[in-house]
């Protein structure tokens, strides 16, 4: 499997998730008209999907907008990993929460993986659902301990672990740590069958659908884009980022993470199961039914958010790590994510705030997502029918943070203040004299823009100060998008968000189209 093959570098994959690719476009309405139900979710994604269908089969009436299309965000771009295995997190947890809560956070998981194979079961998902063991392995001697402690940890919360001194992969390994029973699948296959027994019995969902605010009297009612309003007793924010903060003050505690994904045919096979690499390095990989064949599902290079430097050089570090270890035939696509972690590394799943009696978020899934997702759909189903849930503890969003935690936190937070000073005092560059699709900072009359010449030639420019709080946006070459290196909310290079939690666009000017243009061109 290392012999070496004749793709070259530049040789590209294309630039789609492969699991939007693979399933057709959804097609539900836009919210337009002022509609009342018992519960309003914000948030297509997995969360915002299996919520959805739980507390419609409770009885309730559900709305779920999206601002897009569901399924196509955070949860159409990831690797589909189904399992508990998150790293190693279960020694930590036991260390700074104790075992009680740790447990919860394993049995939470563990749960959500049969819930989805119960699920599939129940109607019948085509989705490519098998369970495969998951592997965290070390390349490293030093680290072969914390493996160990790690096998330790989780037998000692009842999950089947054991330890691996070698793997049939195509490098060698000083030890792994193996869950056995865990999964994996197709994500829009499994949930687009999901959502389609949610509309229906004065429930529905609808797409580009963006909420931008929420009041509260005796009711709340989220404000969307469209101009109309939804009114309901219970909001649950479901959004990936919560647009609306409520004084939780979610900006100062989470933490915008991307990381990036390509996927080749290789001539021989991957073994069964799912592999993450634990070291500083951080590749992880899966196999994937593909066609007639399968395909090898490679992700890593993650980095905070507009921190990461050229971003195309994440693509390129991929194809070398997956040119050097397997027999590559064919690169066939690529793609990122954004995920946000929390300063604990434990979601926020619950009542927003301790004051939020009826308002719910949940958030901060790190790159674990689909079974976080899944277990947080639970968990708010189970506080909102019966007042509580087994596993609320631990993710409660108000939770005690241990000096670790708010280490972070003010790590964080520094960042982000000096992200605000910095962007406000650079200068950017005088010269948009730009190729086609290239993109940069530029200084016009003083001020700072944003200036994109698309593959057509057409000079874009818009104003690059984040919507949110205001942080200054940064160029990513890899996805033609502005980023904010503060929370993470990404733009167009035409000024429409991509990811919030901004809820307002960015003022874009087009050559030919507004009045600045007569002192840029």
């Amino acid at each position: 499997m290392n012999e070496k093959n004749n793709i070259g570098i530049n040789d590209e994959p294309t630039a789609k998730s492969y699991w939007l690719d693979s399933t057709p476009e959804t097609n539900y309405p836009r919210l337009e008209k002022d509609i009342n139900v018992d519960i309003v979710i914000i948030g297509g994604g997995i969360t915002g999907i299996t919520t959805a269908l739980l507390l419609k089969n409770e009885g309730f009436k559900i709305a779920l907008i999206e601002a897009d299309k569901i399924a196509q965000g955070t949860t159409g771009h990831t690797t589909a990993y189904v399992t508990s295995q998150h790293d190693i997190i279960y020694s930590d947890l036991i260390e700074r929460i104790g075992i009680k809560k740790a447990k919860q956070y394993a049995d939470a998981n563990e749960g959500a993986i049969d819930f989805i194979e119960n699920t599939v079961k129940k109607y019948n998902i085509d989705c490519d659902f098998c369970r495969v063991p998951a592997y965290t392995y070390t390349t490293d001697e030093d680290y072969v301990e914390t493996i160990m402690a790690e096998v330790n940890a989780a037998i000692s919360l009842g999950i089947k672990a054991k330890y691996v001194e070698k793997l049939d992969l195509p490098f060698s390994i000083k030890g792994a740590l193996c869950f056995e029973n865990q999964a994996q699948f197709h994500p829009r296959k499994y949930l687009l069958k999901v959502a389609e027994n949610i509309s229906g019995n004065e429930s529905q969902i609808y797409e580009h659908t963006r909420a931008v605010d929420i009041k509260h009297d005796n009711l709340y009612t989220v404000i969307t884009d469209t101009g109309f309003k939804v009114r309901a007793s219970k909001v649950i924010l479901a959004s990936h980022f919560p647009f609306y903060d409520g004084l939780g003050l979610y900006f100062a505690r989470l933490r915008p993470e991307r990381s990036y994904v390509i996927t080749a045919k290789i001539k021989d096979e991957l073994p069964k199961g799912t592999f993450v690499d634990s070291g500083e390095a951080g590749w992880y990989f899966r196999s994937q039914n593909y066609r007639d064949g399968q395909m090898i599902i490679i992700g890593g290079q993650d980095h905070k958010t507009a921190h990461g430097g050229d971003m195309l050089e994440h693509y390129d570090n991929l194809k070398k790590f997956a040119q050097e270890n397997f027999a590559v035939e064919e690169f066939l696509y690529k793609w990122s994510t954004q995920d946000y972690i929390t300063i604990d590394s434990v979601p926020y799943v619950g009542n927003l705030t301790s004051k939020s009696e009826n308002i719910y978020v949940a958030t901060g899934y790190g790159e674990w997502g689909m079974t976080n997702g899944t277990a947080a759909a639970n968990i708010l189903r189970d506080i909102i029918v019966k007042n509580k849930s087994p596993y609320e503890d631990v993710y409660n969003p108000s939770r005690h943070i241990s000096t670790d935690g708010i280490t972070n936190f003010v790590k964080e937070n520094f960042d982000v203040a000096k992200e605000l000073i910095k962007g406000k005092l650079e200068i950017g560059q005088h010269n948009i004299d730009l190729k086609n699709d290239q993109g940069k900072v530029v200084d016009i009359d003083g001020e700072r823009y944003g200036a994109y010449r698309d593959k057509n030639g057409e000079l874009h420019i818009v104003d690059i100060t984040c919507t949110h709080i205001g942080c200054e946006l940064k160029w990513n070459s890899a996805e033609s998008s502005w980023d904010c290196p503060c929370h993470g909310s990404r733009f167009t290079f035409e000024g429409d968000i991509i990811e919030g939690p901004a809820v307002c666009r960015l003022n874009h000017y087009k050559e030919g189209k507004n009045t600045i243009d007569s002192n840029i061109i």
